[in-house]
């Protein structure tokens, strides 16, 4: 995985439009582009450096998950790809290059006293465990709740964490509206991260609840999620958060990369928000 620094989050806008009503939207998206910036990391030969990086006990928990995937896949629907090497490509190398950016975001906002080595993440709409169950097997000393909402995907979830021996990893079956507003996720986690869930705003009311002050949502997006980020300013805001960086991570996908949008946890969701099951999805913010 490379994390890349090549784009910026908006196109360069002038501020000079007569127009009051457009002078003020020229301003509010020059805002957001001055005080969004984007990861910096080397480029690396490998192009797959993160999974390389494992320990051969954790690259036999990844071929166990991959097996398990593509066997239970044959029974419900799990993943639209039907390869290991496909799944390893597009599944599992994704979701490990979300590591980077997530470690390099969450050290930048925490000042030097910041650690790594303990976090507690949420995976949102962990489905098939993409990417939770990826990072729990790369990261044994954090901690993941995988959020999911089907049982029959749970019940997979768990014959995984079982067959690979994870003991890092709770697996709840839950609404990510119904989390949010329980004592017992609702702003406790120092990570939320998603994949493959939902459109940015409705992704932000399902996620920024559960996150702590100062703590990160990481969503992860396709190579170019410039519009989808700027529908979803307001929503963001509303919950408590600010996009604070884009990082371009290399993919094997279509396009040869993807983009890991940051957010901070600024202050406190308002009670009101995550709204009832249902609502976020058909009345986005």
């Amino acid at each position: 995985m490379a994390v890349l620094c090549s784009r910026t989050l908006l196109p360069t806008l002038t501020l000079s439009s007569p127009h009051p009503r457009r002078r003020r939207l020229l301003k509010a998206l020059h805002f957001t582009l001055t005080t969004t910036t984007t990861c910096k990391a080397s480029s690396l030969s490998s192009p797959t450096p993160t999974y390389e990086a494992l320990s051969p006990h954790q690259k036999n928990q990844i071929s166990l998950f991959v097996d398990a995937l593509l066997q239970r896949n044959q029974r419900m629907n799990l993943t639209a790809v039907t390869a290991e090497s496909e799944v390893m490509t597009r599944h599992v190398e994704d979701s490990l290059a979300m590591l980077a950016p997530l470690q390099q975001s969450y050290l930048a906002r925490c000042g030097g006293s910041a650690s790594c080595d303990a976090l507690n993440l949420v995976d949102v709409g962990s489905g098939a465990g993409l990417p939770g169950l990826i990072l729990a097997i790369a990261r044994p000393n954090w901690k993941f709740t995988l959020l999911e909402s089907m049982q029959k995907r749970c019940l997979f979830l768990d014959h995984v964490a079982g067959l690979t021996g994870l003991s890092n990893v709770n697996i709840v079956r839950e609404r990510a509206e119904n989390a949010g507003q329980s004592v017992d996720f609702r702003e406790v986690y120092d990570v939320a991260v998603a994949r493959a869930v939902a459109e940015l705003r409705i992704l932000a009311e399902y996620c920024l609840p559960l996150v702590r002050v100062g703590g990160l949502f990481v969503a992860a997006k396709g190579y170019d999620p410039q519009e989808e980020i700027r529908n979803a300013q307001n929503a963001i805001r509303l919950l408590g958060g600010s996009v604070i960086r884009l990082c371009d991570v290399a993919s094997l996908g279509p396009f040869g990369q993807r983009t890991a949008v940051i957010c901070l946890k600024d202050r406190a969701t308002p009670r009101k928000y995550p709204r009832h099951p249902g609502i976020p999805s058909k009345m986005p913010l």
